[in-house]
Protein backbone atom coordinates (compact mmCIF):
# COMPACT_ATOMS: atom_id res chain seq x y z
CA UNK A 1 0.00 0.00 0.00
CA UNK A 2 2.79 2.67 1.02
CA UNK A 3 4.52 1.89 -2.25
CA UNK A 4 1.35 2.37 -4.33
CA UNK A 5 1.05 5.76 -2.68
CA UNK A 6 4.47 7.07 -3.44
CA UNK A 7 3.93 5.60 -7.16
CA UNK A 8 0.81 7.90 -7.23
CA UNK A 9 2.31 10.85 -5.53
CA UNK A 10 5.01 10.72 -7.88
CA UNK A 11 3.00 10.68 -11.05
CA UNK A 12 1.14 13.61 -9.57
CA UNK A 13 4.00 15.51 -8.83
CA UNK A 14 6.19 14.70 -11.56
CA UNK A 15 4.88 17.55 -14.10
CA UNK A 16 5.39 20.13 -11.09
CA UNK A 17 8.67 19.00 -9.60
CA UNK A 18 10.54 18.74 -13.39
CA UNK A 19 9.35 22.72 -14.21
CA UNK A 20 10.52 23.61 -10.57
CA UNK A 21 14.17 22.03 -11.39
CA UNK A 22 13.85 23.56 -14.82
CA UNK A 23 13.23 27.21 -13.71
CA UNK A 24 15.75 27.07 -11.12
CA UNK A 25 18.15 25.76 -13.74
CA UNK A 26 17.47 28.91 -15.98
CA UNK A 27 17.93 31.24 -12.87
CA UNK A 28 21.51 30.01 -12.67
CA UNK A 29 21.95 29.85 -16.17
CA UNK A 30 20.74 33.51 -16.75
CA UNK A 31 22.80 34.44 -14.21
CA UNK A 32 26.23 32.50 -15.24
CA UNK A 33 25.82 33.79 -18.57
CA UNK A 34 25.41 37.54 -17.66
CA UNK A 35 28.75 36.96 -15.64
CA UNK A 36 30.29 35.81 -18.33
CA UNK A 37 28.98 38.39 -20.87
CA UNK A 38 30.33 40.89 -18.47
CA UNK A 39 33.88 39.29 -19.38
CA UNK A 40 33.33 39.93 -23.39
CA UNK A 41 31.13 36.55 -23.92
CA UNK A 42 30.01 36.58 -27.59
CA UNK A 43 26.41 35.57 -27.86
CA UNK A 44 26.58 34.25 -30.91
CA UNK A 45 29.39 31.98 -30.27
CA UNK A 46 27.77 31.02 -26.85
CA UNK A 47 24.85 29.68 -28.76
CA UNK A 48 26.88 27.42 -31.09
CA UNK A 49 28.96 26.10 -28.40
CA UNK A 50 25.87 25.62 -26.04
CA UNK A 51 24.00 23.28 -28.64
CA UNK A 52 27.16 21.35 -29.68
CA UNK A 53 27.90 20.51 -26.45
CA UNK A 54 23.93 19.72 -26.22
CA UNK A 55 24.29 17.44 -28.70
CA UNK A 56 27.52 15.33 -27.97
CA UNK A 57 26.38 14.83 -24.64
CA UNK A 58 22.80 13.59 -25.91
CA UNK A 59 23.17 11.99 -28.88
CA UNK A 60 24.88 8.62 -27.20
CA UNK A 61 22.07 8.60 -25.04
CA UNK A 62 19.65 8.97 -27.42
CA UNK A 63 20.91 6.43 -29.52
CA UNK A 64 21.17 3.59 -27.47
CA UNK A 65 18.38 4.16 -25.28
CA UNK A 66 15.46 4.90 -27.71
CA UNK A 67 16.31 2.67 -30.91
CA UNK A 68 13.19 0.60 -30.53
CA UNK A 69 10.96 3.86 -29.87
CA UNK A 70 12.36 5.79 -32.45
CA UNK A 71 10.12 6.83 -35.66
CA UNK A 72 11.61 7.00 -38.95
CA UNK A 73 12.38 9.87 -40.38
CA UNK A 74 10.44 11.89 -43.29
CA UNK A 75 10.58 15.13 -44.81
CA UNK A 76 8.07 16.41 -43.03
CA UNK A 77 9.54 15.54 -39.64
CA UNK A 78 12.71 16.74 -41.06
CA UNK A 79 11.57 20.13 -41.86
CA UNK A 80 9.91 20.38 -37.98
CA UNK A 81 13.47 19.80 -36.62
CA UNK A 82 15.19 22.55 -39.02
CA UNK A 83 12.60 25.23 -37.67
CA UNK A 84 12.82 23.85 -34.09
CA UNK A 85 16.66 24.65 -34.74
CA UNK A 86 16.27 27.80 -35.68
CA UNK A 87 13.57 28.57 -33.34
CA UNK A 88 15.33 28.32 -30.41
CA UNK A 89 18.77 27.59 -30.40
CA UNK A 90 19.69 29.82 -32.62
CA UNK A 91 16.78 32.90 -32.64
CA UNK A 92 15.64 32.64 -29.11
CA UNK A 93 18.85 31.85 -27.30
CA UNK A 94 20.88 34.97 -29.45
CA UNK A 95 17.93 37.65 -29.27
CA UNK A 96 17.33 36.95 -25.02
CA UNK A 97 21.13 36.92 -24.45
CA UNK A 98 21.85 39.79 -26.42
CA UNK A 99 18.84 41.97 -24.75
CA UNK A 100 20.24 40.83 -21.44
CA UNK A 101 23.38 42.77 -22.35
CA UNK A 102 21.36 45.45 -22.56
CA UNK A 103 19.21 45.36 -19.40
CA UNK A 104 20.28 42.77 -16.35
CA UNK A 105 19.87 39.38 -15.56
CA UNK A 106 16.82 39.67 -13.46
CA UNK A 107 14.92 41.85 -16.11
CA UNK A 108 15.17 39.56 -18.82
CA UNK A 109 14.07 36.65 -16.63
CA UNK A 110 11.14 39.01 -15.83
CA UNK A 111 10.32 39.93 -19.02
CA UNK A 112 10.31 36.26 -20.21
CA UNK A 113 6.68 35.93 -18.21
CA UNK A 114 5.36 36.99 -21.14
CA UNK A 115 5.82 33.47 -22.85
CA UNK A 116 3.06 31.79 -21.61
CA UNK A 117 0.75 34.26 -22.74
CA UNK A 118 1.94 34.30 -26.46
CA UNK A 119 1.93 30.34 -25.97
CA UNK A 120 -1.49 30.48 -25.22
CA UNK A 121 -2.12 32.91 -28.41
CA UNK A 122 -0.29 30.39 -30.85
CA UNK A 123 -1.88 27.61 -29.16
CA UNK A 124 -5.52 28.95 -29.91
CA UNK A 125 -4.61 29.97 -33.52
CA UNK A 126 -3.38 26.26 -33.98
CA UNK A 127 -5.86 24.36 -32.44
CA UNK A 128 -4.01 22.98 -29.67
CA UNK A 129 -5.82 24.87 -26.94
CA UNK A 130 -9.49 25.04 -25.75
CA UNK A 131 -10.97 28.49 -26.38
CA UNK A 132 -14.57 29.20 -26.58
CA UNK A 133 -15.34 32.89 -26.02
CA UNK A 134 -18.71 32.14 -23.96
CA UNK A 135 -16.89 30.25 -21.10
CA UNK A 136 -15.83 32.17 -18.53
CA UNK A 137 -12.59 30.55 -18.25
CA UNK A 138 -11.51 31.25 -21.68
CA UNK A 139 -12.48 34.39 -21.00
CA UNK A 140 -9.96 34.73 -17.89
CA UNK A 141 -7.56 32.65 -20.64
CA UNK A 142 -7.97 36.08 -22.62
CA UNK A 143 -8.18 38.97 -20.07
CA UNK A 144 -4.90 37.43 -18.63
CA UNK A 145 -2.80 37.84 -22.27
CA UNK A 146 -4.20 41.27 -21.75
CA UNK A 147 -2.74 41.89 -18.69
CA UNK A 148 0.42 40.29 -18.96
CA UNK A 149 0.94 42.28 -22.75
CA UNK A 150 0.20 45.09 -20.35
CA UNK A 151 2.40 44.27 -17.46
CA UNK A 152 5.94 44.01 -19.88
CA UNK A 153 4.59 47.40 -21.56
CA UNK A 154 4.74 48.36 -18.14
CA UNK A 155 8.26 47.38 -17.59
CA UNK A 156 9.50 48.75 -20.65
CA UNK A 157 8.53 52.05 -20.24
CA UNK A 158 8.32 52.81 -16.84
CA UNK A 159 11.64 52.99 -14.68
CA UNK A 160 11.06 54.25 -11.15
CA UNK A 161 13.36 54.93 -8.40
CA UNK A 162 15.85 51.69 -7.60
CA UNK A 163 15.13 49.24 -5.59
CA UNK A 164 17.70 48.40 -2.58
CA UNK A 165 17.70 45.10 -0.82
CA UNK A 166 19.45 44.51 2.55
CA UNK A 167 21.28 41.96 1.27
CA UNK A 168 23.52 44.05 -1.27
CA UNK A 169 26.83 44.29 -0.19
CA UNK A 170 28.98 47.69 -0.27
CA UNK A 171 32.43 45.77 -1.50
CA UNK A 172 30.79 43.96 -4.26
CA UNK A 173 29.29 47.27 -6.18
CA UNK A 174 32.39 47.17 -8.48
CA UNK A 175 30.65 43.96 -9.90
CA UNK A 176 27.56 46.43 -10.65
CA UNK A 177 25.18 45.92 -13.19
CA UNK A 178 22.69 48.32 -11.89
CA UNK A 179 19.73 49.49 -13.77
CA UNK A 180 20.25 53.24 -13.24
CA UNK A 181 23.28 52.57 -15.66
CA UNK A 182 20.89 51.65 -18.23
CA UNK A 183 19.64 53.99 -20.45
CA UNK A 184 15.99 54.04 -21.27
CA UNK A 185 17.15 53.84 -25.03
CA UNK A 186 19.48 50.71 -24.33
CA UNK A 187 16.28 49.29 -22.04
CA UNK A 188 13.70 49.63 -24.75
CA UNK A 189 16.13 48.14 -27.54
CA UNK A 190 16.98 45.11 -24.56
CA UNK A 191 13.32 44.96 -24.20
CA UNK A 192 12.64 44.89 -27.94
CA UNK A 193 14.94 41.98 -28.20
CA UNK A 194 13.84 40.10 -25.27
CA UNK A 195 10.27 40.02 -26.22
CA UNK A 196 10.69 38.91 -29.90
CA UNK A 197 12.90 36.17 -28.28
CA UNK A 198 9.75 35.09 -26.06
CA UNK A 199 7.64 34.86 -29.73
CA UNK A 200 10.85 32.65 -31.18
CA UNK A 201 10.31 30.66 -27.61
CA UNK A 202 6.50 30.30 -27.47
CA UNK A 203 6.82 29.21 -31.33
CA UNK A 204 9.02 27.03 -30.20
CA UNK A 205 6.79 25.22 -27.97
CA UNK A 206 4.23 25.26 -30.21
CA UNK A 207 6.05 23.62 -32.90
CA UNK A 208 7.58 20.98 -30.52
CA UNK A 209 4.55 20.09 -28.96
CA UNK A 210 3.53 19.68 -32.92
CA UNK A 211 6.63 17.55 -33.84
CA UNK A 212 6.24 15.15 -30.67
CA UNK A 213 2.79 13.62 -31.93
CA UNK A 214 4.53 12.26 -35.19
CA UNK A 215 8.28 12.14 -33.53
CA UNK A 216 7.57 10.62 -29.98
CA UNK A 217 11.26 10.20 -29.42
CA UNK A 218 12.04 13.11 -26.80
CA UNK A 219 15.74 12.65 -26.21
CA UNK A 220 16.33 12.01 -30.10
CA UNK A 221 14.45 15.21 -30.83
CA UNK A 222 16.52 16.93 -28.08
CA UNK A 223 19.54 15.87 -29.74
CA UNK A 224 18.35 16.63 -33.69
CA UNK A 225 17.63 20.20 -32.19
CA UNK A 226 20.56 20.63 -30.95
CA UNK A 227 22.52 19.31 -33.84
CA UNK A 228 20.72 21.35 -36.38
CA UNK A 229 20.78 24.40 -34.14
CA UNK A 230 24.45 24.22 -33.78
CA UNK A 231 25.03 24.09 -37.27
CA UNK A 232 22.28 26.94 -38.30
CA UNK A 233 23.66 29.12 -35.49
CA UNK A 234 27.65 28.47 -36.89
CA UNK A 235 25.94 30.35 -40.21
CA UNK A 236 24.42 32.93 -38.17
CA UNK A 237 28.36 33.73 -36.48
CA UNK A 238 29.98 33.45 -39.52
CA UNK A 239 27.71 36.17 -41.43
CA UNK A 240 27.52 38.65 -38.29
CA UNK A 241 30.98 38.20 -37.24
CA UNK A 242 32.74 37.35 -40.15
CA UNK A 243 36.10 35.71 -40.52
CA UNK A 244 37.53 37.05 -37.02
CA UNK A 245 38.96 33.47 -35.74
CA UNK A 246 39.43 34.55 -32.49
CA UNK A 247 35.76 35.08 -31.42
CA UNK A 248 35.77 31.66 -31.58
CA UNK A 249 38.55 30.71 -28.34
CA UNK A 250 37.52 30.26 -24.77
CA UNK A 251 39.16 30.27 -22.24
CA UNK A 252 39.11 27.72 -18.91
CA UNK A 253 36.80 30.07 -17.31
CA UNK A 254 32.97 31.40 -16.74
CA UNK A 255 32.18 31.57 -20.29
CA UNK A 256 33.45 27.80 -20.54
CA UNK A 257 31.27 26.98 -18.04
CA UNK A 258 28.18 28.95 -19.26
CA UNK A 259 28.69 26.90 -22.15
CA UNK A 260 28.80 23.85 -20.70
CA UNK A 261 25.93 24.60 -18.12
CA UNK A 262 23.57 25.80 -20.65
CA UNK A 263 24.37 22.88 -22.71
CA UNK A 264 23.96 20.15 -20.71
CA UNK A 265 20.94 21.58 -18.07
CA UNK A 266 19.19 24.34 -20.01
CA UNK A 267 19.49 22.80 -23.95
CA UNK A 268 19.71 19.29 -23.77
CA UNK A 269 17.89 18.52 -20.15
CA UNK A 270 15.05 21.36 -20.95
CA UNK A 271 14.27 20.34 -23.97
CA UNK A 272 13.73 16.58 -23.22
CA UNK A 273 11.36 17.46 -19.74
CA UNK A 274 9.61 20.00 -21.80
CA UNK A 275 8.59 17.76 -24.30
CA UNK A 276 7.89 14.66 -21.64
CA UNK A 277 5.63 17.11 -19.51
CA UNK A 278 4.18 19.15 -22.37
CA UNK A 279 2.74 14.96 -23.47
CA UNK A 280 1.00 15.33 -19.73
CA UNK A 281 -0.38 18.53 -19.68
CA UNK A 282 0.15 20.49 -22.78
CA UNK A 283 2.58 23.66 -23.67
CA UNK A 284 0.69 26.27 -22.02
CA UNK A 285 1.69 24.17 -18.42
CA UNK A 286 5.07 24.21 -19.77
CA UNK A 287 5.72 27.46 -19.57
CA UNK A 288 3.65 28.23 -16.74
CA UNK A 289 6.43 28.50 -13.82
CA UNK A 290 8.24 31.38 -15.33
CA UNK A 291 7.51 33.62 -12.30
CA UNK A 292 9.45 31.16 -10.11
CA UNK A 293 12.48 32.02 -11.79
CA UNK A 294 12.17 35.24 -11.63
CA UNK A 295 11.70 35.20 -7.96
CA UNK A 296 15.01 33.40 -7.72
CA UNK A 297 16.98 35.46 -10.33
CA UNK A 298 15.96 38.33 -7.98
CA UNK A 299 17.15 37.04 -4.89
CA UNK A 300 21.05 35.74 -7.04
CA UNK A 301 21.13 38.56 -8.86
CA UNK A 302 20.84 41.53 -6.44
CA UNK A 303 23.38 39.21 -3.92
CA UNK A 304 25.88 38.43 -6.27
CA UNK A 305 25.66 40.67 -9.50
CA UNK A 306 24.72 43.83 -7.08
CA UNK A 307 22.07 44.15 -9.72
CA UNK A 308 18.86 46.65 -8.72
CA UNK A 309 14.89 47.08 -9.87
CA UNK A 310 13.84 49.62 -10.19
CA UNK A 311 9.79 50.25 -9.11
CA UNK A 312 8.67 50.46 -12.91
CA UNK A 313 10.16 47.09 -13.41
CA UNK A 314 8.55 46.04 -9.90
CA UNK A 315 4.90 47.01 -10.66
CA UNK A 316 5.27 45.51 -14.12
CA UNK A 317 6.65 42.17 -13.51
CA UNK A 318 3.66 42.20 -10.51
CA UNK A 319 1.00 42.66 -13.26
CA UNK A 320 2.48 40.26 -15.84
CA UNK A 321 2.34 37.49 -12.71
CA UNK A 322 -1.34 38.58 -12.35
CA UNK A 323 -2.21 38.33 -16.07
CA UNK A 324 -0.28 34.71 -16.12
CA UNK A 325 -2.01 32.87 -13.46
CA UNK A 326 -5.79 34.14 -14.93
CA UNK A 327 -3.83 32.05 -17.93
CA UNK A 328 -3.32 29.54 -15.72
CA UNK A 329 -6.78 29.40 -13.76
CA UNK A 330 -8.70 29.34 -17.15
CA UNK A 331 -5.86 26.29 -18.14
CA UNK A 332 -7.16 24.72 -15.11
CA UNK A 333 -10.88 24.70 -16.09
CA UNK A 334 -9.67 23.32 -18.86
CA UNK A 335 -7.73 20.12 -17.65
CA UNK A 336 -10.80 19.11 -15.37
CA UNK A 337 -12.86 19.52 -18.05
CA UNK A 338 -11.07 17.10 -19.69
CA UNK A 339 -10.28 14.51 -17.17
CA UNK A 340 -14.21 14.34 -16.92
CA UNK A 341 -15.05 13.98 -20.45
CA UNK A 342 -12.22 11.14 -20.35
CA UNK A 343 -13.98 9.72 -17.11
CA UNK A 344 -17.58 9.71 -19.29
CA UNK A 345 -15.61 8.32 -21.89
CA UNK A 346 -14.23 5.65 -19.76
CA UNK A 347 -17.59 4.79 -17.82
CA UNK A 348 -18.73 4.89 -21.72
CA UNK A 349 -16.27 2.06 -22.90
CA UNK A 350 -16.55 0.10 -19.46
CA UNK A 351 -20.36 -0.27 -20.27
CA UNK A 352 -19.89 -1.25 -23.94
CA UNK A 353 -17.31 -3.41 -23.51
CA UNK A 354 -19.93 -5.39 -20.31
CA UNK A 355 -22.80 -5.15 -22.46
CA UNK A 356 -20.82 -6.63 -25.64
CA UNK A 357 -19.57 -9.18 -23.41
CA UNK A 358 -23.20 -10.11 -21.94
CA UNK A 359 -24.16 -10.10 -25.62
CA UNK A 360 -21.52 -12.90 -26.11
CA UNK A 361 -22.58 -14.82 -23.21
CA UNK A 362 -26.13 -15.10 -23.80
CA UNK A 363 -25.52 -15.98 -28.19
CA UNK A 364 -23.28 -18.53 -26.31
CA UNK A 365 -25.35 -20.17 -24.30
CA UNK A 366 -28.56 -19.82 -26.86
CA UNK A 367 -25.89 -22.00 -29.50
CA UNK A 368 -25.33 -24.54 -26.41
CA UNK A 369 -28.83 -25.08 -25.94
CA UNK A 370 -30.09 -25.31 -29.74
CA UNK A 371 -26.98 -28.10 -30.04
CA UNK A 372 -28.31 -29.72 -26.87
CA UNK A 373 -31.92 -29.78 -28.36
CA UNK A 374 -30.75 -31.08 -31.62
CA UNK A 375 -28.92 -34.03 -29.86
Amino acid sequence: MPKEWFKRVYVCTKPFMFMVFLQTSYAVKNLVVKSALNKGLNHYIFAVYRNAIAALFFGPLAFFLERKVRPKMTISIFLKIMLLGLLEPVLDQNLFIAGMKFTTATFATAMYNIVPAITFVMAWIFRLEIVKLKSLHSQGKIIGTLVTIGGAMIMTLIRGPAIQFPWTNQHNLHHQTSVNSVSTHDQIKGSLMITSGCFSWAGFVIVQAIALKSYPAELSLTTLVCMIGALEGSILAVVAEGANASIWSIDWDVKLFAAIYSGIICSGSAYYISGVVMQERGPVFVTAFNPLGMVIIAILGSSILAEKLNMGSVLGAVVIVIGLYLVLWGKSKDTNQQDQELSINQQDYDGIKALTLKHNVVESCEKTSSGLEFV
